[in-house]
């Protein structure tokens, strides 16, 4: 069975003297765009705060896929499902009640999505596998864009994408995503992916989206070979 592949690019990389410009360059041709929320308490570094994240959603032309990285994420989620996001993933170690937390997010309107930083087991949340839309599993460790893709993370991808099984549930990796790494990261069982200098470091970021999807879509993970 093959996998629909997806790309989310990251608008963290993005030229934000041009935003609107940006994102549309690439709306065409992306699946959603990656909004990475840092709040400089659960991860080093800060990047947007609700005012700011609500502009950038509002004047989306494309669907937003939020990646909340910030300390008390349980009201923090609902708020992103209430003005819109099409995706919201809370993290598995800023949240209080993941349970009620992902099962608000859905209520809100929005996919549920729980992300895992490296050091985290995904095993342990198996048992949620009926409250979440999507799994993220990093592939570097949150609070800054650039760094290198962490290839001892695929086994957890493996993990992962048999604990998901035929459900409909979707697969994130996102870190260090390149035209590479994207192949190994598909061969793995990842069918989504977050991809942020690898698309606004080029000087084409629409084409720049569509090679990442045809290499990954070429690289895909097949339920057959398990």
């Amino acid at each position: 069975m093959s996998l629909e592949i997806r790309i989310t690019p990251s608008i963290l990389n993005a030229d934000f003297s041009k935003l609107d410009q940006e994102i549309e360059s690439i709306a065409g041709v992306s699946d959603l765009i990656h909004l990475d929320v840092m709040d400089d308490v659960f991860v080093p570094n800060f990047t947007f705060d609700f005012e700011s994240a609500s502009k950038i959603i509002a004047n989306s032309s494309l669907g937003i896929d939020a990646h909340l990285m910030v300390a008390n994420v349980d009201e923090i989620a609902i708020q992103y499902a209430e003005i819109g996001c099409a995706s919201v993933t809370i993290h598995a170690e800023a949240t209080t009640d993941i349970p009620t937390t992902l099962r608000n997010i859905r209520r809100a309107g929005a996919r549920s999505s729980l992300g895992i930083k490296p050091n985290t087991d995904i095993s342990q949340y198996a048992d949620l596998i009926d409250d979440v839309d999507m799994f993220l599993i990093m592939t570097v460790e949150p609070g800054f864009g650039g760094q290198k893709f962490m290839e001892n993370m695929m086994e957890k991808v493996r993990r992962t994408r048999k604990i998901i099984g035929d459900r409909p549930i979707w697969l994130q990796v996102d870190g260090g995503i390149d035209t590479d790494t994207i192949q190994i990261a598909a061969e793995n069982g990842a069918d989504t992916f977050v991809a942020g200098s690898a698309v606004f470091g080029t000087d084409n970021p629409a084409f720049a989206v569509e090679n990442l999807r045809k290499i990954a879509q070429s690289h895909q993970h097949h339920h057959s070979e398990e």
